[in-house]
């Protein structure tokens, strides 16, 4: 029983270093992303980009595209990896995130980089989707760094809102779903906030209304 309660408290301090590295990640790619957005937009103004010809403007949002592009890549591949978390041991986590990466190299390599990256947000928006579900089931299957049923729904929630925040980007010269994906993101990160910074207050609505 000790060899076994250790053995649980090893898995248990693994992966929560794994949570703690895949959340620095992501706060270094979204910085990244926001230094980058930020100085476009200064430069935009400073730079009197708007008065330059099209082919200047085209130009320089290409550029902008190209410097952001491998950021954008990497947050892709890391929501490839924060989803399956939920479900995967670490082992088999590691495992699905190399199976992850071949498989949006080789749709990439015979379709474009866009349709691997497509790939990659599908397979992680169906995933999402599952974990949502059982959230909503109340399943104990799910890894959580936090307990708590609204907790875990918020954080589905709101994990399912930057899948699609991204997958948006990807989609957005189709106008329609485009926008129907821009306010389905609102609503599941505004219900998901909601959900985790006010649980206490939402479980007990909930308990009122069942009485």
């Amino acid at each position: 029983m000790q060899q076994v309660e250790i053995e649980r408290k090893t898995v248990a301090r693994r992966a929560g270093s794994l949570d703690y590295y895949l959340i620095l990640a992501t706060v270094g790619v979204l910085f990244c992303v926001s230094v980058i957005c930020v100085y476009g937009m200064f430069h935009f103004k400073l730079a009197s980009v708007q008065q330059l010809p099209p082919s200047a403007k085209m130009a320089y949002m290409n550029t902008m595209n190209s410097v952001t592009a491998p950021f954008i890549i990497g947050l892709i591949l890391l929501l490839g990896i924060c989803v399956p978390k939920r479900l995967l041991p670490a082992r088999w986590l590691y495992r699905f995130a190399v199976a992850l990466s071949i498989t949006a190299a080789a749709v990439s390599a015979w379709q474009g980089i866009k349709a691997g990256l497509t790939a990659v947000l599908a397979a992680s928006l169906i995933l999402q989707l599952v974990v949502l579900g059982m959230a909503v089931a109340g399943s104990r299957h799910l890894r959580f760094e936090k307990s708590g049923y609204w907790v875990r729904v918020g954080s589905s929630l709101i994990h399912l809102g930057l899948i699609l925040f991204v997958l948006d980007l990807l989609l957005y010269r189709h106008l329609f779903l485009h926008l129907f994906l821009f306010w389905v993101t609102v609503g599941a990160s505004v219900l998901g906030m909601g959900f985790c910074f006010y649980a206490p207050a939402v479980a007990g609505i909930f308990r009122r209304q069942g009485k």
